[in-house]
């Protein structure tokens, strides 16, 4: 009698405990998969944020992180005179020989550290043909340098940097960094245009001029840090310490993160 009891008891507690068991198992379970959804949401939203960065305020809030000052630079001048092969040399110091004609707009991102802060150079390159005039000018807006290029082995690319010079006062900013640059100094054989010729141009249009070579490497990062640095000098920088989230950027103004948006969708 008293064994059948114990062992109808053993029996009612191992029944318990299983039940128990089934408990904390559902429990478990239950926790598990909702921090899992949990976190598959947050793994979402970050993905999201990242893509969608034409939300505004995300972008605002991503961009902040990596960089101090954007500045838009534009580089312009004829066909063919290297504006792609410069553009690549800095930003992916790579030459690449065969010409391929850019078709409209074209533009390269590198981030660059001066005076101790980062700037973003968003780089546009230009097509040089006359039919791709009219895309040109709307890219004028919002820059803040322009490097106008010319081929020292071509008279006709030199010759035509007045008229480029026209274009910018017609349609950029009165305040815009320009700069003059003589490419393809490497082909000494061909050359045409004397430094002596590009420096006066220069100096009657008071805009800093070098001579660069794309192919070898000469004077590109060079032409890139001056042409940055010229426009640090002329971009307010108390506001950044005084106002948080003022006008920090170059491009942080309503008015111009608009157009950035602009570019997005064209």
């Amino acid at each position: 009698m008293s064994g059948h009891h114990h062992h109808h008891h053993r029996r009612r507690r191992r029944c318990f405990s299983l039940k128990r068991t089934s408990e904390y198992a559902q429990h478990w379970f239950h926790e598990r998969t909702s921090s899992l959804s949990r976190r598959h949401q947050s793994l979402k939203r970050n993905t999201l944020s990242s893509i969608d960065i034409s939300q505004k305020n995300i972008g605002q809030r991503m961009a902040k992180k990596n960089y101090d000052l954007l500045f838009k630079l534009l580089l312009i001048g004829d066909s063919g005179v290297g504006k792609t092969c410069v553009l690549f040399r800095f930003s992916d110091d790579a030459f690449n020989a065969s010409f391929i004609s850019t078709i409209g707009i074209d533009f390269k991102i590198k981030t660059i550290e001066l005076d101790g802060r980062k700037i973003k150079l968003q780089i546009w390159d230009t097509a040089g043909q006359e039919r791709f005039h009219t895309i040109t000018t709307s890219y004028y807006r919002g820059a803040t340098g322009i490097m106008l290029v010319y081929d020292v082995t071509q008279v006709r690319s030199f010759e035509n940097i007045d008229k480029w010079l026209r274009n910018i006062d017609d349609h950029a900013s009165d305040d815009v960094v320009k700069m003059l640059i003589g490419n393809k100094c490497d082909m000494d054989d061909k050359r045409c245009i004397t430094r002596s010729r590009g420096e006066a141009l220069a100096r009657e249009h008071s805009i800093p001029f070098l001579e660069t070579s794309a192919k070898n490497n000469v004077n590109i990062e060079k032409a890139f840090f001056e042409m940055a640095r010229l426009i640090l000098k002329k971009t307010p920088t108390n506001s950044s310490e005084t106002t948080p989230g003022g006008s920090i950027g170059v491009l942080q103004g309503n008015k111009q993160t608009n157009q950035s948006n602009c570019m997005n969708c064209m």
